[in-house]
């Protein structure tokens, strides 16, 4: 084997140097992709924290909105309950006060001929009594004209009570 020659041993070092400028670039890219795949897990794991940080505070959140509609949720069926018992009492009152309006709308209807008879009879006291002398239609307290019995007895020893007619009440 014979020494390499010179031209070959220049090669050979240019070689050399090619690739350890190689190796020495690919380095420093790894370097730098090292770095970035660090500062790539550094922003990661900050947007995580943020992440669970932001989804602990949503689920705070969330439970404490839950708890407020719970509480509202029982202050409504309170009312509910209270505005049932209110319309039970109303109802009970409407049941016991609707004899009574009927009773006031049969009033009502019966009001205009009321007001006639009361006004015929307002009619009647400004005309006064009977004269005095009319036999057939004695003055109060005056003793009445005999009636006549239709028995055919002709009252004769038969002394009867006088009929009372009446209205109860």
């Amino acid at each position: 084997m014979s020494a390499p020659r010179p031209l070959q041993i220049r090669e050979a070092n240019a070689h050399l140097a090619a690739v350890h400028r190689r190796a020495a670039e690919l380095e420093a890219r790894l370097d730098a992709a090292e770095g970035t795949v660090r500062a790539q897990a550094e922003r990661l794991a900050r947007h995580d924290q943020q992440l669970r940080a932001a989804l602990e505070e949503l689920s705070c959140a969330k439970d404490r909105e839950i708890a407020a509609l719970q509480e509202q949720l029982l202050t409504t069926e309170a009312t509910v309950h209270s505005l049932q018992a209110a319309v039970q009492q109303r109802d009970k009152l409407i049941g016991q006060l609707q004899p009574r309006a009927k009773l006031l709308q049969d009033i009502c209807r019966r009001r205009s001929p009321l007001a006639g008879l009361l006004a015929t009879l307002a009619e009647a006291e400004r005309l006064g009594p009977l004269p005095t002398g009319d036999p057939s239609h004695p003055l109060p307290g005056q003793p009445s004209p005999p009636l006549a019995n239709s028995t055919g007895d002709g009252g004769e020893g038969h002394h009867r009570q006088p009929a009372a007619f009446g209205t109860t009440v």
